[in-house]
């Protein structure tokens, strides 16, 4: 199997996929829900560092992200079993498509 040449910064992720960037935050804090080895820890100097995404990355996440939205209650209930703040709850269904 080839190795990645590329990765994505999640911004640019986010840009590209037209998600938000908090959703896609909190999809990648759990390993399991990409492909293993499709996200990369990127030390830059900071404390934190930038976690990025393979392209088989961003597709696994688009992938994950329709499943999240077709379970019952969707993104949001996602995020309520994620322990998430809701205010942070409020921001991400704010930019989610009204069905």
């Amino acid at each position: 199997m080839a190795r990645p040449t590329h990765v994505y910064e999640f911004e640019y992720v986010a840009t590209l996929t037209g998600e938000n960037l908090e959703l896609l935050q909190e999809v990648a804090s759990n390993s399991d829900n990409i492909d293993y080895g499709e996200t990369i820890h990127v030390h830059d100097g900071t404390e934190e560092g930038v976690t990025t995404f393979t392209a088989r990355g961003i597709e696994s996440l688009k992938e994950f992200l329709a499943d999240v939205r077709a379970r019952a209650g969707g993104v949001r209930q996602f995020l309520v079993d994620c322990q998430c703040d809701p205010e942070m709850i409020e921001r991400i269904m704010a930019d989610e498509p009204k069905s």
